[in-house]
């Protein structure tokens, strides 16, 4: 099994769109041999994230959430403050979440590679 690189230009396209086509690339659901058991996704490199399409009121009403384990210890941030700090975390999240809630997951998001 040899894997490819793919690498997208994210300047203008919207989040939820980039994250589908990332998520299908990083699980191999466009290769012929496709199987859901099987590990068979490419590395994925995106390229220009900083100006990337954030419609709505995104910026200011998605927020994201860590939790310490003690009590008071929820934390929260806003997408808007998230691209501030990290913006590649703001894609990692939302394709992680996209991809089988299975052992594969950590597996499969590690071959993603976020550049400003």
């Amino acid at each position: 099994m040899e894997r490819e690189t793919h690498t997208i230009d994210a300047a203008d396209i919207a989040l939820g769109k980039l994250s589908a086509r990332v998520a299908t690339l990083l699980r191999g659901k466009d290769k012929p041999g496709f199987a859901k058991h099987v590990d068979a996704g490419d590395f994925v490199v995106v390229k220009n994230f900083k100006n990337i399409k954030i419609t709505g009121k995104k910026l200011e009403q998605e927020k994201y959430y860590r939790y310490s384990g003690y009590m008071g210890g929820l934390k929260e941030k806003t997408m808007g403050r998230m691209m501030n700090e990290r913006p590649d975390e703001v894609l990692r999240r939302a394709v992680y979440r996209m991809l089988p809630t299975n052992k594969l997951r950590d597996r499969m998001i590690k071959r993603l590679t976020v550049k400003q």
